[in-house]
């Protein structure tokens, strides 16, 4: 499966948006996606094993409890499709970065001073 299909999906792109922040409990990502969309826990069970088995999330065993934290390994293809498109905004993001380091400078010379 794509991971654009697969990210089509909201809750999908909900829960990894959670995974991005910390690892999290199957029990965690249910109480907040699952609330947040009315989902049942089966439902949410179903989006992790798409994730996880198309490498955008991982999962480890805490005793009884799963863990899921983010793999970016199912990014890979969205990186390689957005690659051309980067030259619209690099150029954009590479003046923002020389005008904060010219404030930088500023505030430090009125310190200074």
């Amino acid at each position: 499966m794509s991971a654009f299909t697969i990210l089509s999906d909201p809750v999908r792109r909900r829960i990894l948006e959670h995974l991005c922040k910390r690892a999290l409990s199957s029990g965690e990502v249910v109480e907040q996606v699952g609330e947040e969309f009315g989902i049942t826990q089966s439902a949410v069970s179903q989006h992790l094993k798409v994730l996880r088995e198309n490498r955008l999330a991982s999962v480890r065993v805490d005793g009884a409890r799963r863990i899921y934290s983010l793999d970016t390994r199912g990014l890979e293809d969205i990186d390689q499709w957005l690659a051309p498109f980067r030259r619209f905004w690099e150029p954009k993001f590479e003046a923002l970065a020389k005008e904060v380091e010219r404030g930088k400078k500023k505030r430090k010379k009125r310190n200074k001073k």
